[in-house]
């Protein structure tokens, strides 16, 4: 992967935070999204420093396009170490495949728990009951990129969206009334569940490719 960090020699620690964002043609379409987010994350207790977000802007708009050049449509990954210092490359982006409803919720799970430390999960699980989406995150967490965007997404087209916290405990747990199931994520957007797809969630799928495609549209 392209090193596109770019202030001179520095051992990377032990990473406390890994984003995983998607590209498109070489830029980054939820850009302002992500670097909210990235302020709401926590390193080792502490918040993410104003300098450190300030730094990650700054490379994206200055050396982003040229440390893609081999994978433009690929992922950027910030990692930050327990001492705030930050590095940043971008690799090939591998889609999910056709996951089950039960696999999403285990990602969503596995995400929750980085959530416990960092403050921000990357990866939620959302369901579709009745004509309202259930957003699985509890009402006070921060939203990641991702998120925020599919609830704008929800809004413009006029579906309800709420947040419940456990959805994908409960989804493995037998527990949980669904019509269909769908992952949102920083890295793969909306991932709707091979054995609980459903309009709604392919509707979301649709918004976010047509973000990534008028992304292109902008170079």
């Amino acid at each position: 992967m392209g090193d596109v960090r770019d202030q001179g020699h520095f051992e990377l620690g032990t990473p406390a935070i890994v984003c995983r964002w998607r590209l498109s043609d070489g830029g980054l379409p939820l850009e302002n999204r992500h670097l909210r987010a990235l302020s709401r994350r926590m390193v080792c207790g502490r918040a993410v420093s104003t300098q450190l977000v300030a730094w990650a802007k700054q490379h994206i708009e200055w050396t982003l396009r040229d440390g893609s050049a081999l994978n433009p449509n690929g992922v950027l990954m910030i990692v930050v170490d327990e001492r705030g210092q930050a590095a940043m490359t971008v690799g090939p982006y591998e889609p999910i495949g056709s996951p089950s409803a039960a696999a999403l919720a285990r990602r969503a799970l596995a995400s929750s728990r980085e959530a416990s430390e960092t403050g921000v999960a990357p990866e939620t699980l959302w369901v579709a009951r009745g004509d309202t989406l259930v957003c699985g995150m509890g009402v006070a967490e921060d939203a990641s990129g991702a998120v925020t965007l599919v609830c704008d997404l929800a809004n413009t087209v006029g579906i309800t969206v709420i947040r419940e916290d456990g959805v994908a405990r409960r989804l493995l747990g037998g527990t949980l009334d669904y019509d269909e199931a769908f992952l949102v994520s920083d890295e793969h957007g909306v991932v709707c569940a091979a054995d609980a797809a459903g309009p709604r969630g392919a509707r979301l799928a649709e918004g976010y490719e047509r973000l990534l495609a008028a992304q292109k549209k902008k170079r």
